[in-house]
């Protein structure tokens, strides 16, 4: 699998351009940008909340979002979390980690403060495919929403850089991956594929975003970094080049082979004509010799 960097919905410090804006991304709400090393979606006081947002919808057919993330505070009580989203809405503030209820498209949420959810241990990073309609199960912390999750101990304050891979494939699979533990080991949050009841459908135009907030507990939310990539095949691409050309050799030997044949019937043609023209001379000839013969006998 071969990958192509989409700068469109990408981050890297320091962010912003020289007039403090950024080309493809609009950001709002309580979102503070240090150009040399974060975008702080939420900060560590009660009832914050930020967002980012790309100006553009996200096209690719297959992609992976890779990101770099920090979760940190000073107290030992802390939330709400934040969100990653594929959704159809853009910049839309909310109650659900900042962005609008009753979304339509996919959210990733990083909860780290367990409501009502007994046996499970937070951090919690889950996925839910919102229809539009479906409202977020905030009581029960999603859990009537979830399409695939894991427990994430260790994802807040972890000593080396925390990041996230999220990978789709259309109408194949969608993957979550965290890094938290140690650098480059990768570990497996959830890996789903579609089903009738749940087809892993994205909107036909989606954009990327991330949100934050906090309510009487808090943290700081920050993007360190956003590497987006379309996802391609290079066989199956080679593939249908090689059945393109083969079919305009192919089109080209037809071609030869009717041309060939034109030209054929046409000069069978030029010498059948010529066959005739020169048998009705020669008889023409005859014609006239007879003629003149005939003619001398009468005298």
């Amino acid at each position: 699998m071969k990958s192509v960097p989409l700068r469109t919905h990408s981050l890297a410090p320091p962010y912003l351009d020289s007039d403090m804006s950024s080309r493809w991304f609009d950001f709002g709400g309580d979102t503070i940008i240090r150009a040399d090393q974060y975008i702080r979606l939420a900060s560590d006081m009660p009832s914050q909340s930020g967002w980012i947002f790309s100006r553009i919808p996200l096209t690719a057919t297959n992609w992976e979002v890779e990101f770099e993330f920090a979760i940190h505070g000073k107290g030992h009580l802390h939330g709400d979390g934040f969100a990653m989203w594929i959704t159809k809405e853009r910049a839309q503030p909310g109650p659900v980690f900042g962005h609008a209820d009753r979304f339509e498209g996919l959210g990733i949420f990083f909860d780290t403060y367990k409501n009502n959810r007994p046996g499970v241990v937070f951090p919690y990073v889950m996925g839910m495919m919102g229809d539009g309609k479906t409202s977020y199960d905030a009581a029960n912390d999603g859990k009537a929403n979830e399409i695939g999750g894991c427990s994430a101990r260790g994802l807040r304050g972890a000593s080396i850089p925390t990041k996230a891979k999220l990978t789709y494939f259309q109408d194949k699979s969608l993957t979550l991956q965290l890094q938290y533990k140690a650098t480059d080991a990768w570990i497996d949050c959830f890996s789903i594929t579609p089903t009738d009841q749940q087809p892993l459908k994205m909107p036909n135009t989606a954009y990327l975003g991330f949100s934050a907030h906090t309510g009487e507990l808090s943290d700081n939310f920050d993007i360190i970094s956003v590497e987006t990539r379309n996802l391609y095949n290079p066989v199956a691409a080679n593939s249908g080049r090689d059945r393109a050309a083969q079919a305009r050799a192919s089109g080209r030997g037809r071609s030869s082979k009717q041309q060939g044949g034109g030209w054929g019937w046409f000069f069978f043609k030029v010498l059948l004509f010529a066959g005739v023209a020169g048998g009705g001379y020669v008889g023409y000839k005859k014609y006239k010799e007879k003629q003149r013969y005939e003619g001398f006998k009468g005298f």
